[in-house]
């Protein structure tokens, strides 16, 4: 296995699954089960004895292993030089070894073979994809300054197909150059990397590629930290060169020259999405937008930046749901985190935390106290 030799150097000391503080539990598999096993440091433990044919990749130790989300808090808490930067890229080499195998928990197994037969997970036609902008003045892409690549749950799921309309608003009231690729849009292809099925990945990410340069798109603006993260880092080294932003920088310049006019009154935290910022380092761009907004009273959650606990998401949890369900999830300990420091409203700026968030709202029951907006949302009504 990849990787294999940096297993022994973990000790086990457990700051993998603290935040930079040390003072809460960041770890989202971890937080849910309260298994060591389910912490970085107890996933290397099992790895090795694995490895070693100490024990079989039973049902449970494959539950364990997939359950990662991927977010990159143990790669921020671990102080061990030589491994630290590679804990999330062992959790994958190993679901590769498992995919190589053919024997994968049925819920991963169903999303892979969606992507593949369908181009996405949500069991719908492509003919669809591009249903979300029915009744807005959207172009397909025809040699404009911008693509806007939305992705999977941007194109799909009604909660985040809210956040793709008030994105697309933004940019069209600014008069911003953009188009769409519509049914010809396919999965980016990082979730699926996530969970190890290295092909699959490489295959989608080659289709998008040669679908970018026959379009002639030269730059694009992602909706999705993960699709922003796999068009930035991946594509790169498989020729695949162009110019990726998230949609938060974009929507950072824009507000840069034209400030928002309107208010939104409201006391509003941030949620930092991982692969927007443990990930690629975008901390900043979305918070000035935020509290560029007139009106609008900004505060910190104890978790940020760097610290913030993810929503449970990553990782294809958000299609696997091993991590969403439950009063130790992790996101409904954040909508717990955010109440308590008396938001009104946490801003997202993915999808995926939108609708993890969203959910978990419900599940605590806060509909009435606490919204989760998206941060072109809160943009737009500001400007109402």
């Amino acid at each position: 296995m990849k990787y294999e030799e940096l297993l022994h150097r973990c000790f086990r000391c457990g700051w993998c699954k603290l935040p930079v503080n040390f003072m809460d539990i960041n770890c989202p598999s971890y937080l849910k089960y309260r298994f060591e096993t389910y912490s970085p440091g107890g996933r290397l433990w099992l790895l090795r004895a694995w490895l070693l044919g100490e024990m079989e990749a039973g049902n449970r130790f494959k539950e364990i292993l997939f359950s990662c989300a991927t977010c990159k808090n143990c790669v921020e808490a671990c102080g061990i030089p030589g491994i630290k930067d590679r804990l999330v890229d062992i959790m994958i080499a190993a679901r590769e070894e498992i995919v190589n195998t053919g024997k994968l928990p049925p819920s991963i197994r169903n999303y892979l073979t969606e992507i593949y037969n369908r181009g996405n997970p949500f069991k719908r036609p492509q003919s669809e994809r591009g249903d979300w902008a029915k009744g807005l003045d959207v172009p397909l892409y025809d040699k404009h300054d911008y693509l806007l690549y939305v992705g999977d749950v941007g194109s799909f799921d009604e909660t985040a197909i809210q956040m793709t309309r008030a994105v697309v608003a933004l940019m069209g009231n600014a008069g911003v150059s953009f188009g769409i690729l519509g049914e010809h849009e396919t999965s980016d292809g990082n979730d699926v990397k996530a969970l190890g099925e290295q092909a699959l990945s490489e295959h989608l990410a080659a289709a998008n590629i040669e679908q970018f340069k026959q379009s002639g798109v030269t730059r694009i603006v992602a909706l999705s930290p993960h699709a922003f993260n796999a068009m930035k880092n991946d594509y790169p080294q498989m020729g695949g060169a162009f110019e990726v932003s998230h949609y938060t920088q974009l929507l950072n310049e824009i507000i840069t020259r034209t400030p928002p006019r309107g208010s939104f009154k409201h006391r509003v935290t941030y949620h930092d999405p991982c692969y927007l910022g443990r990930w690629n380092g975008v901390y900043l761009e979305p918070r000035h937008v935020l509290q560029s907004v007139p009106g609008l009273d900004y505060i910190e959650m104890d978790r940020s930046g760097s610290s913030a606990l993810c929503c449970g998401g990553g990782g294809g949890n958000y299609f696997t749901d091993m991590l969403g369900s439950g009063e130790g999830s992790s996101s409904r300990v954040r909508i717990r985190e955010a109440r308590e420091r008396g938001a009104e409203v946490i801003a997202v700026a993915c999808p995926i935390c939108k609708k993890m968030l969203d959910d978990a709202v419900k599940d605590e029951g806060l509909e009435e106290q606490l919204r989760v907006m998206d941060v072109a949302q809160i943009v737009l009504e500001a400007g109402e």
